[in-house]
């Protein structure tokens, strides 16, 4: 692998968890697992 690919690559996975600390910070689970669970309920019929 030369040099520039591997930073590239470097500095994609660093946004990426960059984007993953600040989603988990802003509390954006919550609402996506809330989002799944409705969805999971009304595919079973329960909701």
């Amino acid at each position: 692998m030369t040099r520039k690919k591997q930073t590239a690559q470097l500095l994609l996975a660093l946004a990426g968890l960059t984007a993953l600390a600040l989603g988990l910070a802003q509390g954006g689970y919550q609402t996506t697992m809330a989002k799944a669970v409705r969805i999971c309920m009304e595919c079973i019929g329960i909701g």
